[in-house]
């Protein structure tokens, strides 16, 4: 791995390794992009997307950005479908938009909001609206999506998003985050704020994986490519721990077979906003802006050295 993207909340950070270090820029600066996609099948085309600041688009991997021309200014969620291409934005109030031609254009998916729950649906901090806050489309077969409402629950599409099932017994109502196995069709796992779920039918059915922890207040999430049986998780003790810039709270976890929770960390003080695996390595990203990455699927860790424009956070990768 010699490169990777990264939101800030105030624009996109390049990282580059070179030598022991990573040289960071930051481009589309003071866009406020918050959440990031690349496209599986083009990874110079990159997408993200600002509360405020709508939907931005780069074809160069990162290095220049433009604002498109999408219908919502808050957007919380942002995505490319590996099946196909689409590209799909989550907003605040709830609703989802898709383009097919990489957001030239965009259509909703109204039926989202047509859902029996929907009126329900409540973020407690703003309490009169909620938000998409993460979209699943399937690697495996397009007309599969999944689509986590902060806070109402997980909806399911199987076609295309032109009807939608209700959220599902077993899976988080407060979702926060969603992965589908890149080679193991059927299984999918969540992050919520009361927990972690996991799928083995596509979100037709979910059951809790919860056994071990200590807390309970679950954000990001990885799955290991190469074993659909490991994944990990961030946890705090509740919100404001984890949002409320103090001490965070937050421990990481790993999950195998049928678990428990192991803990991979003492308690942190700042929270791990973003998991990923990149060609072998775990890699975390705080809220402070540190990077941190493993070799050994979680057992120690390092922080990375990073040289060039500071990191004020590290909110999501790609």
């Amino acid at each position: 791995m010699t490169h990777l993207a990264a939101a800030t909340g105030a624009g996109v950070a390049r990282l580059e390794l070179g030598g022991d270090a990573w040289q960071v820029d930051l481009t589309a600066r003071d866009s406020g992009i918050s959440c990031l996609a690349r496209d599986p099948r083009d990874p110079d085309f990159l997408v993200g997307g600002a509360r405020g600041g709508g939907v931005w688009r780069s074809s160069d991997g990162g290095e220049s950005w433009e604002r498109l021309d999408f219908p919502q200014a808050d957007v919380f969620s942002v995505t490319v479908s590996g099946a196909d291409g689409a590209v799909y934005a989550g907003c605040e109030p709830s609703m989802l938009f898709r383009s097919r031609d990489e957001g030239e254009s965009w259509e909703e998916l109204e039926a989202l909001r047509s859902i029996p729950s929907a009126p329900t649906w409540s973020f407690p901090p703003r309490p009169w609206t909620s938000h998409v806050r993460w979209i699943a489309p399937s690697p495996h077969e397009a007309a599969l999506l999944l689509a986590g409402i902060e806070l109402g629950g997980v909806m399911r599409s199987e076609d295309g998003g032109t009807t939608w099932s209700d959220h599902r017994p077993g899976a988080q109502l407060d979702c926060h985050c969603l992965a589908w196995h890149p080679e193991s069709p059927g299984r999918v796992y969540e992050a919520g704020g009361g927990g972690a779920a996991w799928s083995t039918d596509g979100g037709a059915t979910w059951r809790a994986a919860d056994a071990g922890r200590d807390r309970h207040y679950t954000w990001a999430l990885a799955v290991d490519p190469d074993d659909p049986d490991r994944w990990w998780t961030s946890v705090s003790t509740g919100p404001y721990a984890a949002h409320g810039h103090r001490l965070a709270e937050a421990v990481l976890y790993r999950w195998e077979a049928e678990g428990p929770w192991q803990p991979l960390t003492q308690p942190l003080d700042a929270m791990p906003y973003t998991l990923a695996v990149r060609d072998g390595l775990l890699l975390a990203g705080f809220a402070d802006g540190g990077l941190w990455a493993s070799g050994d699927v979680g057992a120690s860790w390092r922080e990375l050295e990073l040289r060039g424009d500071p990191l004020s956070a590290v909110l999501a990768f790609a």
